[in-house]
């Protein structure tokens, strides 16, 4: 089976981002989610902003990074004072602009005085954005004093986890398993095909 098409990556961020909604932001009031300015980054977001408001009844905005904007984006976080900040980064965006952008917010983050669980979206993590962050002293010593989610999947067993991030002094990092939620056939071969370029080989049996 060919790779994803643009359609299917949009719709993948749809299913996704219903998971975010539903599951991990589910016990907060106020949300933010932070994305940059692209298509696929945007439609994830919107699907678990949609999802979490529609199941719990809460506040969320949707602010867009873009490095020459980076301070009007936080003058607008810190009036919302939010419970939790959705870090949404990955999409089509060439992932080195992704995550010096993504870092860039992290220190603006580190520098202010929010108090906010963060949750890292699974392709920056995967791609070692907060890993990377993590070298920078300021952000490290942030991100030791919040909660950080990391949401990431199993692409074998169709699983969506939740995962504490564990940040060391030094700024080694692991992820402790919170909870798990197996998704749907559908999903998982999306999943598989945008990750990897695989077909699910007990869907071809």
């Amino acid at each position: 089976m060919a790779k994803t098409t643009f359609g299917e990556e949009v719709y993948l961020r749809a299913l996704t981002g219903r998971y975010v909604g539903e599951y991990v932001l589910r016990d907060y009031v106020e949300v933010a989610v932070i994305s940059p300015k692209n298509i696929i980054c945007n439609s994830i977001s919107a699907a678990a902003e949609a999802t979490f408001v529609s199941k719990t009844g809460g506040r969320a905005i949707h602010l867009i990074a873009e490095q020459e904007t980076l301070d009007r984006m936080m003058e607008e976080l810190e009036k919302f004072r939010p419970e939790a900040i959705v870090l949404m980064f990955g999409g089509e965006t060439p992932i080195e602009e992704t995550k010096k952008l993504f870092i860039e917010v992290l220190k603006k983050l580190a520098h202010s005085d929010i108090d906010s669980d963060l949750i890292v979206h699974v392709r920056i993590f995967a791609a070692g954005g907060l890993q990377e962050a993590l070298k920078d002293e300021d952000i490290r010593e942030y991100l030791i004093e919040q909660t950080v989610l990391v949401y990431t999947v199993d692409l074998d067993r169709g699983l969506f986890k939740i995962n504490l991030a564990i940040i060391s002094e030094s700024g080694e990092l692991e992820l402790d398993k919170l909870e798990q939620y197996v998704v749907s056939v559908e999903h998982a071969e999306l999943l598989n095909r945008s990750l990897r370029d695989k077909t699910l080989q007990w869907m071809d049996a």
